[in-house]
């Protein structure tokens, strides 16, 4: 992809792309397309993406391929290009970010770590208190008060969260997960309308591994692109 396409892009259909909220995902497309062309990938690797896109399916022989191109109103070689386009973001970003990898998993690791805990939640102050009582007196397990009273999606798992990202909860909750020990039953705290009872089952730091290096990477690069995008809509608007 070059430059092309946004030159011969007229004011009109820019304004009609803004008016139903495409300009952004069509610039950003041409934007990563433009900046991944010249990732060529192994043939291997294309042929392998093909035969397992084939396979999935259920797609066998010429005349069955092109009724499925037909269906989805693809080329065979804008299809492969779609296969193949995760890919050949993943080697630009490995080729262009990935001595950035660790400083940004260091800067955002405590977003990063995990927790497994269990959650009660009530609107009633005094239920919430009942039943920390009687978790705390060893009356009843957890896993069945959360399952018999909680009034929030925990209840079909029996209270038990995660692992999941410490900053995907509430801020209060976050929070007092990190500062709990493993096991630490919590007194009922407030968050909004809820009453909630938490414990801390068990802490996962993160780790700079191959999985998070990728993870990292990918971040640093869909920023890059946010960036170029941003320039790109103020060019044209």
């Amino acid at each position: 992809m070059s430059e092309t396409s946004f030159h011969n892009l007229s004011p009109e259909t820019t304004a009609l792309l803004s008016r139903y909220n495409l300009l952004r995902p069509w610039v950003r497309a041409e934007v990563t397309a433009a900046t991944v062309q010249s990732i060529v990938l192994p043939h291997k690797e294309c042929e392998d993406l093909w035969r397992t896109y084939l396979q999935k399916k259920n797609i066998e022989g010429d005349l069955a391929l092109c009724e499925h191109l037909q269906q989805i109103g693809l080329s065979a070689e804008d299809l492969r290009w779609q296969l193949e386009l995760p890919r050949r973001i993943r080697h630009y970003s490995q080729e262009h970010f990935k001595h950035k990898a660790e400083a940004r998993f260091l800067a955002r690791k405590e977003q990063l770590d995990s927790v497994v805990y269990s959650l009660l939640r009530v609107r009633d102050v005094f239920l919430a208190r009942e039943l920390y009582l009687r978790i705390a007196g060893n009356e009843a397990n957890f896993a069945d008060l959360a399952a018999s009273y909680s009034q929030g999606p925990e209840a079909k798992t029996k209270g038990v969260v995660g692992p999941v990202p410490l900053n995907q909860a509430h801020p209060a909750l976050s929070e007092k997960m990190r500062t709990s020990q493993a096991g630490q039953l919590l007194e009922p705290f407030r968050i909004d309308e809820w009453w909630l009872v938490a414990r801390l089952e068990r802490y996962e730091p993160a780790r700079f591994d191959e999985k998070t290096a990728l993870k990292m990477t990918d971040e640093l690069f869909q920023e890059w692109i946010e960036e170029k995008v941003l320039c790109k809509i103020r060019e044209l608007i």
